[in-house]
């Protein structure tokens, strides 16, 4: 176990998990920083019913569908040593985006519309389905960015798996329509930056995602203080590795917190 990673372990030691929500039903669509190590990107096959996740670092994962189709979320640049077919990105801070993408991924996905208006994404490659949910984020004249973030979603061997991005404000209804049933969900959890650690339980809560894999968190006390208020709804997991092998016969019976060692 790395340094990063055991330091998280005895932060958590003095925490515990408690009950669980009730599991929500995909949505049927009618219309900069620092890196920690490497995860191993020699593994074997996926079956056809398995997703493969990997926590690069701070917003970061990378994403392996059963075709081999790799996507790299908030993008900086860096997705632990491969190339991604698919890099998705977002605008609040440049630790989650970068101007200059290589020129061989295959498709560049930014959450934001540089010409203005909500950005709009929904496409196929492969065995993978992406779309995007555009929120709001703090800047600009009236102090609101309008759609300068997205939710980014991933459809992938019957999950569905979204990816909060820099969320600065809890979820209206039509959010949630949009976003329809989440699986496993991608949370940035610093409690300052994007929002309060409460209001992201909040978020969490509305949304039900069964395995709930905690970002952005810069070390193991603010990740400490997060599950600390979610130890009421969510179980505890901390992995000892930064990868995860999931799939929907996999998913807990009840929602899961899991810790992937990262920063």
């Amino acid at each position: 176990m790395d340094r990063i990673a055991a330091l998280i372990v005895f932060a958590l030691s003095f925490i515990g998990s408690g009950t669980a929500w009730a599991a929500a039903d995909c949505l049927a669509m009618a219309e900069g920083p620092k890196r920690v190590r490497n995860a191993d990107f020699a593994p074997a096959a996926l079956a056809a019913d398995q997703v493969r996740v990997s926590f690069i670092g701070h917003a970061t994962f990378l994403i392996e569908s059963p075709e081999g189709v790799r996507i790299a979320t908030d993008y900086t640049g860096y997705a632990g040593g491969v190339l991604p077919d698919v890099v998705t990105m977002n605008r609040a801070h440049r630790s989650h985006y970068t101007d200059t993408p290589q020129p061989d991924i295959k498709y560049v996905l930014r959450g934001w519309n540089p010409d203005g208006g909500p950005a709009r994404h929904d496409l196929q490659v492969e065995d993978v389905r992406i779309r995007n949910v555009t929120t709001d984020i703090r800047g600009g004249y009236m102090g609101r960015m309008p759609d300068g973030n997205s939710i980014f979603i991933f459809e992938i061997a019957g999950l569905c798996i979204g990816h909060l991005g820099h969320i600065h404000h809890e979820l209206s209804p039509e959010h949630l329509a949009l976003i329809g049933r989440l699986d496993v969900v991608m949370v940035p959890v610093d409690g300052g930056y994007t929002m309060a650690q409460v209001n992201m339980m909040n978020v969490l809560k509305e949304l039900k995602a069964r395995l709930v894999i905690p970002m952005h968190y810069f070390g193991p006390t603010t990740l400490a203080r997060f599950i600390e208020t979610a130890r009421a709804s969510l179980e505890v997991e901390v992995s000892q590795t930064p990868t995860v092998v999931v799939s929907a016969a996999s998913l807990p019976a009840r929602p899961k917190l899991l810790v992937l060692p990262g920063y």
